[in-house]
């Protein structure tokens, strides 16, 4: 075993019985306070008066998204560069059941779909999507597999634009419906809307930590060591590929059928690429298959682009106004998003490429080659002192 050596007069297995044990008690304490500040957060935002309440749930449903596509890319080891197009599918499959300018005929008509059902049968869908991407695509690897995916998620929004007749075009579906709870006023609170995220943010949570440890996670993770070798030992490639697409497309639609709802009205213009390169950069701020990385770096990120950015244009029209320069007044700093987030996933990939807070597998693998370099270069040394 690699790493810190048992103490003296301890055996081996005790002291590795006590560190996975003081491991589970930081995970269980980590979950603790991450639910209890989920939950507590509205009462402290209203306390501190700090008007975050409806940024809040843009965030909170990205880290959904980032937690799909980590089964996706930091589970089974499958690039999707098009991860955007299931969150759009799931988006229009919830227009079309619940919106009065649906294409289909009986909805138009007033008859909408309960809210909560339409959310699992965009999940689904999505999910179908997942599995006609992956279908073709189970024989490539790396770059050809994110070429294909990319295709496939510029493709969706040429067709949602291109196919007025049904999907309204660039003109956009409006308005959709949204859960009705007696008590809970979802037309006009936010609050609602953001416990209900989080509610769905805590259950998928639950699925991908149970899924890891699972016999599917560990072929999963035998998969993306090395494909021929995961074959070898039983792990059919096939469905394990196709079910980890269409499980990390299940929970894109599902966030996609919750932020149409929420937006009251979609077009193709919100699902474009930038939206897969943002929920990509999440996952790996925080770590490739960390679960607690993942929603750390999609906290980190929600953080900069819906508040940080706000707070620095605020600053630069002030400094703007204050010494008369016109362009400052009226500089909008989050247009340069995508160059900043570029930036920084370039700087994470050469300085830190294991992320932020990555899983002990992958801080393994990353510094595996170090660590056996480091080793090599004292057997060196040790032979030229014998020599010597």
């Amino acid at each position: 075993m690699k790493g810190k050596p048992p103490p003296r007069g301890r055996s081996t297995l005790g002291w590795w019985y006590t560190a996975t044990g003081k491991a589970r008690e930081r995970k269980m304490w980590g979950t603790i306070v991450g639910i209890g500040g989920a939950l507590l957060f509205p009462v402290v935002n209203n306390v501190l008066g700090l008007g975050w309440e409806a940024k809040s749930i843009p965030i909170t449903l990205f880290i959904v998204l980032a937690l799909g596509l980590n089964v996706v890319v930091g589970f089974a080891g499958l690039l999707d560069l098009g991860y955007a197009a299931f969150f759009a599918i799931g988006a229009y499959t919830m227009a079309f059941l619940t919106s009065t300018v649906s294409p289909i005929g009986f909805v138009r008509e007033g008859n909408h779909v309960n809210f909560f059902l339409a959310m699992f049968v965009s999940s689904a869908v999505a999910a179908l999507f997942g599995v006609l991407l992956g279908a073709p695509t189970l024989r490539l690897r790396g770059d050809y597999l994110a070429i294909v995916t990319l295709g496939f998620g510029e493709i969706v929004p040429l067709v949602i634009k291109n196919t007025p007749e049904i999907t309204k075009g660039t003109q956009g579906m409006n308005p959709i419906g949204y859960p009705e709870i007696p008590g809970l006023q979802f037309a006009v609170d936010p609050i609602p809307w953001y416990y209900l995220i989080v509610a769905v943010l805590m259950v998928s949570v639950l699925i991908t930590a149970r899924l890891r440890t699972s016999r599917v996670g560990r072929a999963w993770a035998a998969m993306r060591e090395d494909e021929v070798a995961a074959a070898s030992m039983g792990v059919n490639l096939v469905t394990t590929k196709l079910f980890a697409f269409a499980l990390g497309a299940s929970f894109s639609g599902f966030a996609g059928s919750i932020w149409a709802s929420y937006l009251q009205v979609i077009a193709p213009e919100q699902f474009d690429f930038s939206v897969s390169i943002f929920v990509l950069c999440m996952i790996i701020l925080g770590g490739l298959g960390n679960i607690g990385g993942v929603i750390a770096g999609g906290l980190l990120l929600g953080f900069v682009d819906r508040i940080l950015f706000d707070w620095i244009n605020g600053l630069v029209h002030g400094v703007g106004a204050a010494i008369g320069n016109q362009d400052l007044a009226i500089m909008d700093v989050s247009r340069s998003r995508q160059l900043i987030f570029g930036v920084a996933l370039v700087a994470m990939m050469l300085l830190r490429p294991e992320g932020l807070f990555p899983s002990a597998t992958r801080r393994a693998e990353l510094h595996a080659a170090e660590e056996d370099e480091g080793a090599l270069e004292q057997e060196r040394a040790i032979l030229v002192d014998v020599e010597r």
